[in-house]
């Protein structure tokens, strides 16, 4: 009978372990991901966010123009524009005021 307990115990901490793998999406409050996309807001100079294993960074917003860093490479984007930045492809879906929303995904 001491096995029945044990087996129950070793498939619970199986599943437990199995269920971040089997979840193909992700949401905060400024980060929202499904599959291998994620959308991903900043809001204000320095505001940053970790996104497929980089960090993507809000340098400012200028002339409708953002500043990002992603995992030590600089690049600007304006609304609509796709850019290549590290290991991540990044969409500008929005740039207004002091933020940014971006699309982001892996190259």
């Amino acid at each position: 009978m001491a096995t029945t307990p044990r087996l129950a115990a070793g498939l619970l901490a199986g599943a437990l372990v199995l269920a971040p793998v089997a979840g193909c999406s992700f949401t905060s409050n400024n980060l929202s991901c499904s599959g291998s996309s994620c959308t991903i807001t900043l809001d204000g100079q320095g505001s940053e966010v970790d996104v497929l294993g980089t960090t993507v960074t809000l340098g400012g917003v200028q002339d409708g123009r953002a500043s990002i860093t992603v995992g030590g490479a600089s690049v600007s984007c304006g609304e609509g524009e796709t850019v290549a930045a590290g290991p991540l492809s990044l969409e500008c879906t929005a740039v207004s005021g002091d933020s940014v929303e971006l699309t982001a995904s892996l190259n």
